[in-house]
């Protein structure tokens, strides 16, 4: 076990317990000229955290505790992705049309998928999802009980959107949540404070955050 300087208090680590879920760290959301850069938004931000999060996740490697990453993705025949959604906002691209990597947010497509730094080695369990949370419409809830593990250390993008729907779901799913504040990034740094607020607060109501050092300290103890 480790001791986890965190926020809003200490949080005890629990290593045969305890994966790590990557959330979405993809070509299309943190590369020029794919859908978050479709809408607008500056993708340097999200590139920043690229460092933190592969430390964090060699710290898993070496402790040998799971990796999951996830990608946000639908089928090519866009079955899964409600017109709600594919609709939404005014991208210059939208899900599906071809971009400078493929087909915007399909499975396969070269932009879909996670950007090399943070590549998966073999063997780590990837998670295909079409919505926000990582628990819809996944196998993602069978894999970590199958797996006995009752903690989940959360990185990845967007901060307010498809980490914190994730967080929010594995709390009601019982599962203790920590997010590593530098390892998670979004387009707009004001939400990932707020996000950070509403997840840690009135006493780690959906979580705990602490920093990749912290937690990696922990897994080396």
């Amino acid at each position: 076990m480790g001791i986890i300087k965190a926020r809003p208090f200490d949080v005890t680590l629990v290593p045969d317990k305890t994966a790590l879920v990557v959330i979405d760290m993809q070509r299309d959301f943190i590369e020029p000229g794919g859908f978050g850069a479709t809408l607008g938004n500056d993708v340097t931000l999200l590139q920043a955290i690229i460092p933190a999060t592969a430390r964090l996740i060699d710290g898993f490697r070496r402790a040998g505790l799971p990796v999951i990453h996830t990608r946000e993705c639908h089928a090519p025949d866009l079955s899964d992705c409600p017109p709600a959604k594919l609709t939404r906002g005014k991208p210059s691209l939208r899900i599906g049309d071809p971009g400078p990597m493929g087909r915007i947010l399909i499975a396969g497509e070269a932009g879909a998928d996670i950007v090399a730094a943070l590549y998966p080695l073999p063997g780590e369990t990837v998670i295909d999802k079409p919505g926000k949370g990582a628990f819809y419409a996944t196998p993602l809830g069978d894999i970590l009980k199958a797996k006995g593990i009752a903690q989940l250390v959360f990185a990845g993008v967007t901060t307010e959107v498809c980490v914190q729907t994730t967080m929010r779901e594995a709390n009601d799913r019982g599962y203790e949540c920590l997010l590593a504040t530098d390892a998670t990034e979004s387009y707009f740094p004001d939400f990932k404070k707020a996000a950070i607020d509403m997840i840690t607060a009135q006493g780690a109501i959906v979580g705990w955050a602490a920093t990749v050092d912290e937690i990696v300290e922990a897994l080396d103890a």
